[in-house]
């Protein structure tokens, strides 16, 4: 597989052909038991849904799925909504300094070989890539990265302090089999400070488009849905519903447990609460989002950066648009799925002119619907994921029949 390809839309659907080896896939994400299945364990995240929601689909396809994560209680091996999950150690076991490398480390070497994957996934950007990844190589298994974020292809690797987790991390990146990209701004970003080719794909989303021709709504509503730290920058919301008392501004999600940044999520909590027209809605359920999508008017979101947020697909499934300081891609300029700003005045300025201009926001409503209809339904995006699983799995049968 040529690792410079960036796919095209195209439109499959369906099983996987039952005549075909199909691989068994593990993917590996500590914090996504509660994703996966469907409770609230304390922890949400875009990258665990996510990996939920691809391991769910595998797994309904007839493919041989697995899944690792922390001990939450589950019998090791148990199927969680059709995928096997293999047990780490549990998230607070061991003693501080010591237990990076026990009971971490070797936990997660001892599931993934309990999983017998023949491909691994990985989709955060950290040291435990250079774990799986040295793991895989050990025993002869292949292992796809893909990038969440788009500071984990800056090579000063900002978003990521400990030394350790640097050094692990670059490990991985540099002996990985497969990365995927979520924009080509992150593939350029890989070649010139990795010197790593990947692959771009459009990230699945599983919720159904909704009704396409959306009228502005009577009384508008601002959806955020975000965890609560700094990069954010939720203040920037609260600031501007201090400026827009008419309109209602919807606030999802909050401070995981154990998560960084425990203050500034309890001081923009707590202004949250103060601010008449903020409703605080906590962590809810995609059952219980959805709705949150289709009734407002637009999703704001207010971040330093991001990868490709699952929000804005949400968001666009239901024909709501964007209005962001952060453009993966340059789409919402060129799709006109919503509007690019820098500042809160900018946020302020678009509001107030979407607010007094219906049409421009039909049009972009109409537009966000189409661009999701069109690149990212769950069938035709995991079909693609598939495929490099299948091809990782070949190239393997072949090393190994040539030795």
């Amino acid at each position: 597989m040529s690792q410079d390809t960036v796919t095209s839309p195209v439109a499959v659907a369906g099983p996987v052909p039952h005549d075909l080896r199909v691989p068994r896939v593990c993917f590996i994400a500590h914090n996504g038991y509660g994703a996966l299945a469907e409770v609230d364990d304390g922890h949400a995240g875009g990258v665990e849904r996510q990996l939920a929601m691809m391991a769910r689909w595998t797994a309904s396809q007839g493919i041989p799925t697995a899944m690792i994560t922390w001990d939450n209680g589950n019998p090791d091996g148990a199927p969680v909504n059709g995928v096997e999950v293999f047990n780490l150690c549990k998230r607070d076991a061991g003693l501080p300094l010591v237990r990076f490398v026990y009971p971490r480390w070797f936990s997660l070497n001892a599931a993934l070989r309990r999983a017998d994957a023949d491909v691994y996934y990985y989709n955060k950007g950290d040291g435990g890539l250079g774990q799986v990844v040295a793991w895989c190589r050990r025993a002869g298994k292949r292992c796809v990265y893909s990038v969440a974020s788009t500071p984990d292809c800056d090579p000063r690797l900002p978003a990521l302090p400990p030394m350790r987790e640097k050094i692990l991390y670059r490990y991985g990146l540099r002996r990985v089999d497969q990365i995927v990209c979520q924009t080509r701004e992150q593939q350029r970003m890989l070649v010139d400070g990795f010197g790593r080719t990947s692959l771009t794909l459009p990230m699945p989303c599983d919720y159904p488009p909704g009704q396409a021709g959306r009228t502005l709504p009577a009384s508008p509503r601002v959806l955020w849905v975000g965890r609560f730290r700094i990069e954010k920058r939720l203040e920037w919301l609260l600031d501007l519903a201090d400026r827009f008392p008419q309109v209602v501004f919807d606030v999802v999600g909050g401070m995981n447990r154990g998560a960084d940044y425990q203050r500034y999520a309890a001081d923009v909590a707590a202004r949250a609460e103060r601010t008449a027209n903020v409703v605080l809605h906590g962590r809810v359920t995609p059952e219980q989002l959805r709705p949150l999508y289709r009734d407002a008017a637009l999703l704001c979101c207010t971040s330093i950066y991001e990868g490709f947020p699952n929000t804005f697909l949400e968001g666009w499934s239901q024909g709501t648009p964007t209005l962001s300081t952060y453009d993966p891609d340059g789409i919402l300029e060129r799709e006109g799925a919503g509007w690019l700003v820098r500042s809160v005045d900018g946020l302020a300025e678009v509001l107030r002119r979407v607010l007094e201009n219906p049409a421009e926001w039909g049009d972009a409503s109409a537009r966000a619907h189409r661009y999701y209809v069109d690149n990212h339904l769950l069938d035709a995006c995991m079909q693609r994921f598939v495929a490099i699983f299948r091809e990782l799995d070949e190239s393997s049968d072949k090393n190994r029949d040539t030795r």
